[in-house]
Formats: structure tokens, sequence, C-alpha cells
């Protein structure tokens, strides 16, 4: 008995932080003071322009921060089976130089993206962020050493990395996974829209010009009437799901757009498309018609 109580002891599997810790740390009201002033001024040196846009992943119609750190992650772990297996000293040093090479762009617009984000989400971010410096400040020392010769010292150096850079991406696994973070918060509206055609509202019930949030059954949508036209598009912000009917009117290029009243994204009214994030996913539009007696209809687009 004693001889199987050992053995599935030293057969356990390390043990991974649990979801309580994890909900410990969003919680936690620690940190909110330089999160609240970091971020700030984070938004303040960006503002609105192409720089921001591109840095959230609005041309590419998704974030760029992960498809970036791929680069310099994927980059890391195969210098650690290079050092592993012992192979060639140089490839090593090319992988982690090419790693740390990705690390800025990489941080960049990741913390673009986490200053646009819920107080909760950004407390997770915020330790995120430190775990990557403190693996990047590793993997600098690691690629000193080695360019000094010492490449035993180098290869401990770029272990610990590993361990630094493993944990920043549960913890961004954790808030992509578990707090949705970069996820497209409206994907599902026009999925639960039955097929067919609507009755929403009568045409002489809307305001001219001021948007409205009226529902569909269970859905909420942002409600547009310019003159005679109509426009409907879902009311929650694709990303982080804020109240579009509270969101002001504008225009941009000729076209009128709805401002998330959250953080300012801007969406074309016609057909939901982003013009300006933080918001990188289409905000799901609704095609309408009007009734012979004036009831105003609508479907989702196709």
């Amino acid at each position: 008995m004693e001889k199987t109580t050992r053995t599935r002891r030293a057969g356990r599997l390390p043990r991974i932080p649990s979801p309580e810790l994890l909900d410990g740390l969003e919680r936690t009201t620690t940190l909110d003071r330089p999160i609240a002033a970091i971020s700030k001024t984070v938004r303040r040196k960006l503002g609105p322009g192409t720089l921001r846009d591109v840095l959230h992943g609005v041309p590419i119609g998704h974030p760029l921060h992960p498809a970036l750190a791929m680069v310099s992650v994927g980059c890391w772990i195969a210098t650690s089976v290079l050092d592993v297996t012992k192979a060639d000293s140089r490839a090593s040093r090319a992988l982690l130089a090419t790693g740390l090479g990705m690390a800025l762009p990489t941080a960049t617009a990741g913390l673009t993206d986490w200053s646009t984000l819920h107080r909760e989400q950004q407390r997770v971010g915020f330790v995120h962020a430190m775990t990557n410096i403190a693996a990047a400040g590793l993997y600098t020392g690691s690629l000193l050493m080695r360019l000094g010769g010492r490449e035993r010292a180098g290869r401990a150096l770029a272990f610990a990395g590993l361990a630094a850079a493993s944990t920043g991406a549960y913890l961004g696994g954790h808030m992509a996974y578990r707090q949705a973070a970069g996820a497209n918060h409206a994907e599902q509206v026009s999925h639960l829209v039955p097929l067919g055609w609507h009755d929403l509202c009568a045409l002489k019930d809307l305001p001219n010009g001021r948007p409205v949030r009226l529902r569909l059954g269970y859905i909420e949508l942002f409600v547009l009437r310019l003159g005679d036209g109509v426009s409907v598009l879902a009311d929650g912000c694709s990303h982080l799901a804020g109240p579009l009917h509270q969101g002001r009117i504008t225009v941009e290029d000729g076209e009128p757009c709805v401002v998330c009243p959250w953080h300012g994204s801007v969406f074309r009214i016609a057909d939901g498309a982003v013009v300006h994030g933080p918001a990188t996913s289409r905000q799901p539009a609704f095609q309408t018609r009007l009734r012979h007696d004036g009831v105003v209809q609508v479907r989702p687009a196709e």
C-alpha cells in the first residue's frame, strides 16, 4: 500500500494556478491606481487615428497582439528545443534575437488593447504584462551571456525566460477565454433571429435622427431613422457590448456612423463595418423594409 501511494505521488502532474486564484486576481484593487494612470496615459498619447487602428488590428479584422505574440513565443520555444538538444548555438542566438525583436511591437499592440478593457480584465492584463517583461529581461540576459561565450548560463536564463513567458501566456489565455477580452461580443446576435422578415415597429413611432433601442424577441437592436430610411444594427458593441443607442451619431467619409459610448469604437450605420477601433469585428446589421401600412420590418443581413 505504501509503495502504491509513493508511486501515485510521484506520477502527479505539476499543479497549475487554480481558477479561484485568478478570480481573486480579477477582484483585487491593489494595483488599480497605476492601472488607471497607465491606461489613461496610453489612450491620451495614442488618441484616435490610423496608428491606434493598426495597433488594435482593425485592418486585419481581429486583434493584432495575439498574432505578434505567436512569433516571439514561437521563437523562444524553438530556442529551448535547440538548447535541450545542444544543436546549433548560432541558430539559437538568431531565434532568441528574433523573439526579442518582435517583443516591442507585440507589447505595443497589447498595451493598446489593454488600455480599453474593463477594469477586471486590466487587473489580469497588468500581471500578464509584468510576467512578459520579466521574460524579455531574462531572454535579453540570455542573449548577452551567449554573445559573451557563456553558453551554459545563457541556456539557464532562457529556460527561466520560457517559464515566465508560459505564465504570461496562461494569463493571456485566461483573459481571452474566461474574460472574453478581444472576442466578438456581438457574433451570436444574427444567429439568434429566426429566418424571414419580422415586424419591428411603426415608422411614425421612431424619432428622426436619434437612435433608440428596440427589442426583437429577446434581442436588443440599435435603430436609427433618417427621413424615411431606417438602419438597424445589433445594439451591443462587438468590442465589449457597450450600448450603441447611447452613442453619438457622426459622419465619416460622408457616411453616417455611430460612436460607442464606452470605448469609442466607430461603426458605419449602413452595414456595421468598423471605421475605427478598438473594435475589430463588424457590428451585425439587419436589412429593413417598410410595409404598406407603415410598419418597419427587419431580417438579418445576408
